[in-house]
């Protein structure tokens, strides 16, 4: 039978550190130090993985911090992107309002200028007729001297009284400064015009003009 050697005797010989042991001295041992050499070994391991284990939490603790900082920052830009979209949105309805109001605005004018054309057609066509009448028929224009009536011609006298009765018709809006010009010519001419303020037309029988006051 072997005699069993103890840690210290190894040490004392080799000088050989415990973890370094060959398997023919580990079996040498006594048992009592047998079992202190594999109750070291197992506290050695022990303790590597429990450093292991350490590095390995303080790893993924910081990476799951970095994932939450992250996740903060997608959170705040997606927080971003939705009140920009939700602004978006905001201003394309504000134009589709303002659009609808001007497209409903146009439509309003488009009626009225329509109008306003079937107006000014319907009264052009009243006057081509009356016209055609003037110039086919003999009358007599009260408020007018018959040595006027004679002397401007009763187309021209009718002229002036269309002109004076129907200013626009026929004609663009006129701009202020031909308004002022206009009222400047009205005012020149106030001393005929006044005498022609009642004009009527009354048609005569046989072409012979008849005065009435």
């Amino acid at each position: 039978m072997k005699r069993q050697r103890t840690i210290t005797q190894m040490r004392e010989k080799g000088k050989t550190p415990e973890n370094q042991l060959s398997d023919e001295e580990i079996l040498s041992l006594q048992e009592k130090d047998f079992r202190l050499l594999m109750l070291k070994r197992m506290q050695g391991i022990g303790n590597q993985l429990e450093a292991k284990r350490d590095n390995l939490q303080e790893t993924l603790t910081k990476e799951l911090q970095d994932i939450k900082l992250k996740q903060e920052e997608m959170q705040n830009t997606i927080t971003e992107i939705k009140n920009s979209l939700e602004a978006a949105n905001s201003r394309i309805q504000e134009a589709e309002e303002r659009i609808s109001e001007v497209e409903d605005r146009l439509v309003e004018i488009t009626d009225a200028e329509q109008k306003r054309e079937k107006r000014l057609k319907r009264n052009e066509e009243s006057l081509r007729e009356l016209w055609d009448n003037v110039k086919h028929t003999n009358i007599c224009i009260i408020g007018v001297p018959e040595g006027e009536e004679r002397e401007k011609g009763t187309e021209k006298i009718f002229q002036e009284i269309i002109a004076e009765n129907f200013p626009n018709m026929g004609r663009e809006p006129l701009t202020q400064n031909q308004e002022a010009q206009q009222h400047i010519t009205s005012e020149r001419n106030h001393s005929l015009k006044s005498r022609k303020h009642n004009n009527h037309i009354k048609y005569t029988q046989g072409g012979t003009p008849q005065d009435t006051y």
